[in-house]
């Protein structure tokens, strides 16, 4: 009996930015990373296809036929500079003759979590799954995205020409509102889309830095209109997700940089978190932090449409959280924008002698009017900011839809299924 043929999963550590999209979004747990590559676990994976279309790069979608018994192990790919060649026939032996199954579907050896059954998660049967509900296809009316023109080994170069702190001085988290300009490159982005920023130097190993993801903080048409520009927002990190002190090497190099100073640039990156660009559609954008940079670019598109008279009614509602006022990017901007344009709720969760609140809170303060939205066909929901924030943020849409009489099961499935519920979150 001759040994089967599976096609492997993997991923190409030459064009991976390590943006841990694949890992966030695997149903089933089968990817995984260390400080040096994200591989896949070939006794786990089970080909449910669902990392595919998210992954920014391409980078997830890689196969190599190998034998059952000689799967690529875990250990063996967290040392892969690049990915192994192609076995030939030859390579892979006898085993591989007329009786072998090459079928890929032999490596299935899991369920397949349906996205019923992720609605099914959501009644109590089962863990809560948010990601579950994040689309991964971009709404009817989005723009044509363009990706991938620039890659790790072949980079494109931006010049610095604006670089200012956008929270208050002084405060814990230091961010940065940095503008790049691409020269006479070819670089056309869409908001929502993402570049990758190559930090100079090597790690601890001697090799080149890999890409660091960051969002777009400015429109299509560039920070600075009718020029090859755009922007990004940058938090200086100086502690790890468990409080510990560290330094952020490429938000430390971003920080410090100068007018003038040169970049590497990778990408665009993202073909589903693309805001809507039929002019009556609703947007709802969620966010902390420098999860504000996507929103940032919506909203300021969606003003210069205004001051055309290219906008038709469409509404924008921002939920935005931060620790403290001071620490929360943008605040003096976004005070100065008209409250018939644009309807801004905070949550602070850190204001002394204030209860903490959060940006799910204020979700639920504003069930009515969000529920309007809900209801609305035209409404798309963009959530971006740290993980734990998923969670939270996907119940609180549920318990409002619930509340106002609207089955969220087939809700959410058609925010899913229609591209108007985008999760990104790190």
């Amino acid at each position: 009996m001759t040994e089967a043929v599976i096609k492997q999963h993997l991923i190409d550590p030459e064009i991976c930015i390590r943006c841990n999209t694949c890992e966030s979004i695997c149903p089933v747990g089968a990817i995984t990373h260390d400080s040096r590559n994200y591989v896949v676990k070939a006794d786990v994976c089970n080909l449910c296809m669902d990392c595919i279309s998210p992954c920014p790069t391409g980078s997830i979608d890689n196969w190599r036929r190998v034998l059952r018994s000689k799967a690529y192990a875990i250990e063996e790919q967290l040392l892969w500079d690049e990915l192994p060649a192609e076995l030939s026939d030859d390579e892979l032996g006898a085993a591989e003759g007329e009786g072998a199954d090459t079928d890929a579907g032999d490596q299935r050896t899991a369920v397949v979590p349906s996205k019923d059954a992720a609605a099914t998660d959501l009644t109590g049967e089962a863990p809560f799954n948010a990601a579950a509900w994040g689309a991964t296809l971009p709404p009817w009316s989005a723009a044509h995205a363009y990706t991938n023109l620039y890659g790790p080994k072949a980079p494109t170069t931006a010049t610095v020409v604006g670089n200012f702190q956008v929270n208050e001085a002084g405060t814990t988290n230091e961010t940065h509102h940095i503008v790049l300009d691409l020269g006479a490159m070819p670089f056309p982005v869409l908001e929502g889309q993402s570049i990758g920023i190559i930090p100079p130097g090597t790690d601890a190993s001697g090799r080149l830095h890999h890409a660091r993801q960051y969002s777009i903080a400015s429109p299509r048409n560039g920070e600075r209109p009718g020029y090859n520009n755009l922007s990004l927002t940058v938090k200086r990190v100086t502690e790890d997700h468990q409080g510990r002190p560290v330094e952020g090497l490429c938000s430390s190099y971003l920080c410090a940089l100068k007018v003038g100073d040169k970049v590497q640039v990778v990408g665009p990156f993202g073909t589903s978190f693309l805001m809507p660009n039929h002019p009556r559609s609703n947007i709802v954008m969620i966010c902390t932090g420098t999860g504000s940079a996507p929103m940032r670019a919506m909203t300021e598109w969606r003003r210069r449409l205004r001051a055309t008279g290219k906008f038709e009614g469409g509404k924008l509602m921002l939920f935005f959280g931060a620790r403290t006022q001071e620490e929360l990017p943008y605040f003096g901007p976004l005070q100065k924008l008209p409250h018939d344009f644009i309807d801004i709720n905070f949550a602070f969760s850190r204001t002394p002698g204030q209860p903490r609140r959060y940006v799910q809170d204020v979700l639920r303060e504003r069930a009515a009017d969000l529920a309007v939205l809900l209801r609305d066909s035209n409404t798309c929901i963009y959530v971006c900011g740290l993980k734990s924030m998923e969670e939270g943020v996907v119940m609180a849409l549920r318990d409002v839809a619930t509340q106002a009489g609207l089955n969220w099961t087939t809700l959410g499935e058609a925010l899913r299924r229609e591209g108007r519920l985008h999760l990104e979150t790190y």
